[in-house]
């Protein structure tokens, strides 16, 4: 899909005027994108957006319409519009793969380029990863706290809009939702799409078992009826039982039933139970109605029997304590060659200054034990196992990374000169890649509740450049 370069903030241009009015526009920069805190008041991030915004990098381009429409605001003067006429971003791009778990203050994109081209893109990176970072992360925690129950993206409806609503059911996958009720996203990227009918299609006929037959009549191999409409026991579910019978005589087997109201665990078991006694041990019984990660906790906690859980608003608009927003950030980190930082009355909004690797500390067993920044390009000793890393908001804690990890950049270089270095895999393959990468978070990392906290700490080398800068922007 493509993105309008006036999908922008105003800022982002009038500071883009004032560096060629400066002759600035051509030095060379790096910027980082990385976010605070956690989602959720959890422990991790799932990276998502990745495709996305390699795909507006390597399309950007101001149109005559926009240019014109630029002109009229009457802000900028006519060199500064020959000079986004022909307007490319030719820089790089280091980032780690979508799916993969990510962690507070470590950078997810490092932008390189002219100064023009990384400053320019800000506004847009940060829309498409923030959003796509924070689906994700919901989706997978909807995932660890279904168990071995499927989890269907129903959100479409409750989305911010179309464009929300693609690229919810785009990440939600990634995360581990892998299924969606949004039938335009099913085109677009391949995924399967499922859902049953509303409560409005009972109420159209003259009772409820005319409505389930009618159903079944039309969807033979896919039928799964919301029992719900009057009475779930007494009424939707043994009508539901009869359609089956009929649609086995027919040689026909009913898929399943759909809860979305009430007590969803004894209703599941209820359900469970009756279809079990009636011969039907293979019915589907789906859940649904504002459920989120907590909720689906619960119902297992519970006792629960949902087979899937349909869950629509809590994840389009990613609802939750500490969620809504992942509070992704943008900063300068080298300018002209120099590495640079921002110091602030705030420390935990200071930055990390130069260009890192990102280094993931993992034991034998395979398991991720910390990451730990270091300078890209330093060339003095690089960070190795054995070394200590520090913690920089309180260089006071620190962690000797074990001498039998392997240590491995978890990042690459995935656009240089503005065009992608190799294709993206599958949504599919991103969250398989996901759901491993989960497994090996250290015990106690996925709990809802209180999680161990990963440890993401810096090298002696990249701490004492960081001290360095802040005692010169101090004299």
């Amino acid at each position: 899909m493509h993105t309008s370069a006036l999908m922008t903030d105003l800022y982002e241009l009038t500071m883009l005027a004032g560096y060629l009015r400066e002759g600035m526009e051509e030095r060379p920069a790096a910027f980082d994108l990385y976010f605070r805190a956690a989602p959720y008041h959890g422990s991790y991030a799932i990276f998502a957006g990745l495709q996305p915004a390699l795909d507006y990098l390597a399309g950007l381009r101001f149109t005559p319409a926009e240019l014109d429409y630029l002109k009229s605001l009457g802000l900028f003067d006519q060199r500064f519009l020959d000079f986004l006429r022909g307007f490319r971003f030719r820089g790089r791009v280091t980032a780690p793969c979508e799916g993969e778990v990510v962690f507070p203050g470590e950078p997810l994109l490092t932008v390189e380029g002219t100064l023009a081209e990384a400053q320019l893109v800000e506004t847009v990176l940060l829309n498409l990863i923030n959003f796509q970072t924070l689906v994700a992360t919901k989706a997978a925690r909807l995932t660890v706290a279904a168990g071995h129950a499927e989890v269907i993206e129903f959100g479409l409806r409750r989305a911010q809009g179309p464009d929300g609503g693609m690229s919810v059911a785009r990440a939600a996958c990634i995360g581990g939702v892998r299924s969606t009720s949004n039938v335009r996203a099913g085109q677009l990227f391949g995924l399967p799409v499922k859902g049953t009918h509303a409560h409005s299609w009972v109420m159209a006929f003259p009772d409820e078992l005319t409505a389930f037959r009618a159903y079944a009549d039309a969807f033979p191999d896919g039928c799964v009826l919301l029992v719900d409409t009057f009475d779930t026991l007494t009424s939707g579910i043994p009508h539901a039982i009869t359609v089956a019978r009929e649609l086995r005589a027919k040689g026909h087997e009913l898929r399943g039933i759909r809860l979305d109201s009430g007590d969803l665990a004894y209703l599941s078991c209820e359900a469970r139970r009756m279809f079990d006694a009636a011969g039907f041990p293979q019915v589907k019984i789906v859940a649904s109605n504002e459920l989120d990660e907590q909720v689906i906790a619960a119902i297992n906690a519970d006792g629960g029997r949902v087979d899937i859980f349909g869950v629509g608003t809590r994840l389009a608009t990613c609802a939750g304590e500490g969620g809504g927003a992942l509070g992704g950030v943008y900063k300068l980190v080298e300018i002209g060659g120099r590495p640079c930082l921002k110091t602030t009355s705030d420390p935990a909004k200071a930055t990390l200054p130069g260009r890192k690797r990102v280094l993931r500390a993992v034991d034998p067993d395979g398991r991720l034990i910390m990451d730990v920044l270091d300078l890209a390009d330093d060339p003095g000793e690089p960070f190795r196992a054995g070394a200590t890393a520090y913690d920089p908001a309180n260089p006071q804690r620190c962690k000797t990374v074990p001498v039998d990890c392997d240590l491995t950049d978890c990042r690459a270089v995935v656009m240089e000169g503005g065009k992608q270095l190799e294709p993206s895999p599958s949504l599919e393959a991103m969250a398989d890649y996901c759901a491993r990468q989960l497994k090996r978070l250290p015990e106690g990392s996925l709990r809802l509740v209180n999680p161990h906290r990963y440890k993401v700490g810096v090298s002696r080398r990249l701490l004492a450049l960081r001290d360095e800068l802040i005692r010169a922007a101090e004299a």
